[in-house]
């Protein structure tokens, strides 16, 4: 069985990461979408919020399942039982930087690849940063992202908007 993990922070998940899940769903056995708990970031979803999300978006994807971690991705691979890394490249720059992780983690753990899959060229521009700043100054977010999950990044930014003016 071909077992891929797939992490990202997901902050929110947008129609790009749904895209590599999808994909990926298509062509390995099982899924294990992995939020990473960065601690060096402060989120605007907790990861509890982050995990119901993707499982919400992807409860169609029978061979998706969706985790939270932190720590070290290879130790969360391993854990996973996973043979495949999957990221995706939106451009030449993440390429660089991936690659690095990439040979890094080929050090760590021989036995677990890594799979780049290229993003689908209307996503390429797409980040959850810049959905995240869409949003914050009122803009519509919904080209980005499904509907519920649009739903809940504005009703976020409400929510801190309400208590900043409470």
């Amino acid at each position: 069985m071909t077992i891929a993990v797939y992490p990202g922070s997901f902050d929110p998940v947008t129609l790009g990461h749904y895209d590599i899940i999808n994909r990926t769903a298509r062509i390995m056995d099982k899924v294990v979408i992995g939020v990473l708990q960065n601690k060096s970031k402060t989120p605007l979803f907790s990861a509890q919020e982050r995990v119901n999300m993707l499982k919400e978006v992807t409860a169609e994807l029978e061979n998706v399942e969706v985790r939270c971690f932190d720590g070290l991705l290879i130790d969360f691979a391993r854990n996973c039982g996973a043979n495949v890394i999957v990221r995706g490249l939106r451009a030449v720059t993440d390429f660089e930087y991936e690659l690095q992780l990439a040979q890094t983690n080929r050090v760590i753990a021989p036995e677990i690849d890594t799979l780049f899959l290229n993003t689908n060229l209307k996503y390429s521009y797409l980040s959850s940063s810049i959905v995240k700043e869409i949003a914050g100054f009122g803009g519509d977010i919904h080209m980005f992202l499904h509907p519920q999950i649009a739903d809940k990044v504005k009703a976020k930014f409400a929510q801190a908007d309400a208590c900043i003016k409470g």
